[in-house]
């Protein structure tokens, strides 16, 4: 009875050693993560004269508002943000549909040509044109100068057909030969049945696409430049971030005189917060899908 008792206290102790162990790898872990948020947060809050200085950690040390005053002074960031914020709309919902439909498509064994499109996909994936072609294509068909071009490039993405294929082959066909039976067609079938068993890789490939559309700001550069009405946040808080640099294209004599009252660095801490906050809160709708895993919607024979 007595050795019993001692191998359960040995094994109670070994759970509770191995407990202690995880939190504390989750502890820095998450210190790690959070602690050049925070930085960046504290410096972007912090006045940024004082900030030359050096030292702040999660905490600023002369609190102001400042920073972020001088970058929404900037004329078009307003423009650049609703711009920004549409393309990320449209951007996502239709490059989720096409890449859902497309992937739902090769998933089906009936579709003669799957082979033949699988591969043509993947070596898109391997092989690129290169810039120059790719602004020539642009301008052949007509979508420099406007809004289409930020959408229409990136609407079909290989991996995210693929991501989708993958998580849709792992569903049980039974499901659609089911649906089949009770007379629904093939939009039925993908609208009713695949997209709600498909929510954590769907959830997947819109944080994808909204992440890089609503970063994206090099197309604004290429392509719409020019265009006042067109321009992005991103490419906005870029020349803003030029600004605070001796020779660049983008200074003016309105902007100098603005940029000349805070430092360089706590510019780009701001500009870094403005950017980033739109996604983080975003993400907390969407990872509610992520930790449903791979069994969300499965079906038990």
């Amino acid at each position: 009875m007595s050795a019993q008792v001692i191998r359960g206290q040995r094994k109670s102790m070994s759970d509770t050693m191995f407990d202690v162990v995880v939190y504390a790898v989750a502890i820095i872990v998450t210190i790690a993560t959070l602690y050049p948020f925070l930085n960046v947060l504290a410096i972007s809050l912090n006045d940024s004269v004082d900030s030359v200085r050096g030292g702040i950690t999660i905490f600023p040390r002369e609190f102001t508002l400042e920073n972020y005053k001088v970058i929404f002074t900037y004329e078009g960031l307003l423009q650049g943000f609703k711009i920004s914020g549409l393309r990320t709309i449209v951007g996502t919902v239709l490059g989720l549909a096409s890449a859902s439909m497309l992937a739902f498509t090769l998933s089906r064994p009936d579709f003669q040509g799957r082979r033949f499109v699988s591969v043509f996909l993947a070596l898109t994936m391997y092989v690129s044109g290169g810039l120059i072609p790719a602004y020539i294509l642009m301008r052949d068909l007509g979508l420099i100068g406007t809004f289409a071009v930020y959408v229409l490039p990136g609407l079909v993405s290989a991996f995210n057909v693929f991501v989708i294929r993958s998580f849709i082959d792992g569903l049980p066909y039974a499901l659609q030969e089911s649906a089949k039976l009770d007379g629904a067609n093939d939009f039925t079938i993908y609208w009713r049945v695949i997209l709600p068993l498909t929510k954590p890789a769907l959830a997947t490939i819109a944080l994808f696409l909204a992440v890089g559309q609503w970063n994206m700001w090099f197309d604004t550069y290429l392509y719409n430049s020019s265009k006042p009405a067109l321009t992005t946040l991103q490419f906005e808080l870029m020349k803003v971030l030029q600004s605070t640099t001796q020779g660049s294209d983008y200074r003016d004599q309105n902007m100098s005189q603005v940029m000349s009252q805070v430092s360089p660095e706590s510019v780009k801490m701001a500009i870094t917060m403005v950017v980033t906050l739109p996604i983080l809160v975003v993400y907390p709708f969407l990872q509610k899908y992520f930790v449903g895993g791979m069994t969300l919607g499965s079906v038990k024979s």
